[in-house]
């Protein structure tokens, strides 16, 4: 870690865009993703040196959001256009095998060949029910090597994309077919549009008619809170808040920032040593890995078992109100009401209501939302164990040597703080109230990390997918874990009250993956090299 006074001074110019702040937060609630199956890497790279002037960085622009600009600025785009690669996309391009030796296990094998290993594979023990654009790692004029990203502004009146969108992506096709075959959008999503993923934020009517993007996804939860912080990432006067609860937790209960070499290579991580990437350094500094992860949400079936739940849970606790009793079983499987306030700051109804007075919807609300830890809770009884939220960032709560006699753990988050992860992405399609079983809706989420294997795999198998390190044996993720035959959720009951807890059974899956890979976000730098062919292993 970087001395306090010695803050660590990032090249933004060098980092692609979406990496230090989520677009979302930039005024881009509209997306299309696209795949390039590359045939010729000389026309590959002809096309990616075409494009190199339109990439976006890392650089900011004014904005009227709470991300203050550095010394430099950028023009605000109409579309961010950004790239990611496969092992085998980088391969098709012609890096040297000695550049792409030093690519982690888990990158060269792509995320298809470790479903087993994240639960993908579920149900069937297959990935049959995938997207048929993510299904073909075997056959080489099928495989996914490039990703295009096109992040754009909305046009508030219509609530659709910019034209610039549709303009951007016709002529990135365009170009594809110049080359002759050389270079081929690959087909094969779930959709109105087979050669690309629609994404958009879910949007709301203001009271001048006018659309505007809400942090929601389509279960009805607050999302886009709690992303970590690292040292660089924003100025300091804006890290000095950011940090609070979204940072690592210091024995002393000071929130500092985590490592930079957490989420981008090139620079030492919370051991003091660098992530495995390509070679030589220039092709790796500055840029990260990314697990693409399409999750469809089952919002028929959350739905319909949250009604059920809440009958029996306003029943057994004689709740006043059915919609407390409802809202409080999401709560609990969550870790955060709907509105994203945290359990562990407001586990009652009332409680909730108090936070809202004390924290309206501006001001220090954000800062509010992250500001907790679970010392004072071991049992769970304000926010459980098992939730969704404890499982993604157990915060402090793994710390082996906690009492909670004392006043603050004594190691902090030291346990998670190798497991952090940038969360980016956008919802898909629409879930309304009429909602129903064949529709296709959920998100797109973009998992950031500089190690797949140490932090988008390790939290998705260990925290997820099994329950051992929260003392809950075999429980999945309420929210987002696979749910086999038997499934079950636990509310714990104060053991002063001598009730019994609630036990949300039979829990179906709410969440089914629908494809996704593995690929490696380099810098600007190393995009330039890739593009001109120019990479030097030695």
């Amino acid at each position: 870690m970087a001395k306090h006074d010695e803050p660590v001074k990032l090249n933004q110019a060098d980092i692609q865009g979406n990496i230090l702040t989520a677009y979302g937060r930039q005024g881009f609630p509209k997306g299309r993703f696209f795949v390039l199956n590359v045939r010729d890497g000389a026309k590959g790279r002809k096309l990616l040196l075409d494009l190199l002037p339109e990439v976006t960085s890392g650089l900011r622009w004014p904005s009227h959001k709470d991300i203050p600009t550095d010394e430099v600025v950028a023009i605000r785009p109409k579309v961010a256009l950004n790239f990611g690669f496969t092992f085998w996309g980088l391969l098709a391009l012609g890096l040297p095998i000695r550049s792409l030796r030093g690519m982690p296990e888990e990158f060269m094998d792509g995320m298809a060949a470790r479903a087993s290993i994240l639960g993908d594979d579920f149900p069937n023990d297959s990935i049959d029910h995938w997207d048929d654009v993510w299904r073909h790692d075997a056959e080489a004029d099928k495989r996914v090597h490039v990703l295009v990203t096109l992040n754009s502004q909305m046009d508030p009146v219509t609530g659709e994309p910019v034209p610039e969108q549709e303009m951007m992506f016709q002529r990135i096709k365009g170009m594809c077919r110049q080359t002759e075959g050389g270079v081929v959008i690959l087909p094969g999503h779930r959709g109105p549009d087979t050669e690309y993923q629609p994404l958009t934020a879910i949007l709301q009517q203001g009271s001048d008619n006018l659309w505007q993007p809400t942090p929601n996804e389509h279960f009805g939860f607050t999302d886009g809170i709690g992303d970590p912080v690292f040292e660089g990432q924003f100025p300091k006067s804006t890290e000095d808040y950011r940090v609070v609860g979204n940072g690592k937790l210091g024995g002393d209960g000071v929130w500092r920032p985590l490592a930079t070499g957490e989420f981008l290579l090139g620079y030492p991580d919370e051991a003091q040593e660098t992530s495995g990437g390509p070679m030589p350094l220039s092709l790796a500094l500055n840029g990260t890995f990314m697990a693409y992860r399409k999750l469809h949400q089952n919002v028929v079936a959350f739905r319909k078992y949250i009604d059920e739940q809440a009958l029996a849970y306003q029943r057994m606790y004689d709740v006043s109100h059915d919609l407390i009793a409802r809202e409080t079983v999401m709560a609990k499987i969550a870790g955060r009401w709907a509105d994203g306030t945290p359990l562990s700051l407001a586990p009652t109804w009332d409680d909730l209501l108090a936070f809202n007075v004390r924290y309206p919807m501006s001001g220090e609300r954000p800062k509010a939302l992250s500001d907790f830890t679970y010392h004072d809770d071991p049992q769970g009884l304000k926010c459980p164990v098992s939730s969704h939220l404890r499982r993604a960032n157990p915060r402090d709560a793994l710390d082996p040597t906690d009492n909670p006699s004392l006043p603050r753990a004594p190691n902090g988050s030291v346990l998670n703080n190798r497991r952090r992860i940038l969360r980016r992405g956008l919802p898909y399609g629409t879930a309304s109230k009429d909602a129903t079983e064949e529709e296709e809706h959920g998100i797109v989420m973009l998992n950031v990390c500089a190690s797949l294997f140490r932090q988008f795999e390790f939290v998705q198998q260990q925290w997820i997918n099994y329950g051992l390190d929260f003392n809950v044996g075999n429980d999945t993720c309420p929210l987002v874990g696979v749910h086999r035959e038997g499934a079950k959720f636990v509310i714990a009951a104060d053991p002063k009250t001598g009730g019994p807890p609630f036990i949300a059974a039979r829990m179906p899956n709410f969440v089914e993956t629908r494809g996704g890979a593995y690929f490696f976000i380099p810098s600007m730098t190393a995009l330039r090299m890739i593009a001109m062919g120019v990479v030097d292993p030695t």
